[in-house]
């Protein structure tokens, strides 16, 4: 038996969110190693521990970023926010006009 965050039991087919970094998805299977619960969700298809993990209301499960009406991909953020850290900035590039 799984348990979330909240000691919530956790079935399959709940859609649940990983607290870390915001993924939800809906879990597939759930099983119990060392009694340490875990979860499957279908996003990913990895296994988190379900305590790190929370059952999201119904309300919550079609979470939508409103300017684009796209489910937002906390993933997705963090590896653009990645590229951009990582490029080069170089003042010979562009040179001016005047």
């Amino acid at each position: 038996m799984a348990f979330d965050a909240r000691d919530k039991e956790i079935s399959i087919d709940d859609h649940v969110r990983y607290v870390d970094t915001g993924t939800v998805g809906k879990v597939l299977d759930t099983k119990t190693e060392d009694e340490i619960g875990w979860v499957l969700i279908d996003k990913t298809n990895l296994w988190y521990k379900s305590k790190l993990v929370e059952i999201l209301d119904e309300k919550d499960i079609n979470i939508k970023n409103t300017p684009t009406g796209r489910d937002i991909d906390i993933e997705d953020l963090k590896e653009k926010a990645a590229k951009l850290e990582n490029m080069e900035m170089d003042s010979s590039v562009a040179e001016g006009g005047g």
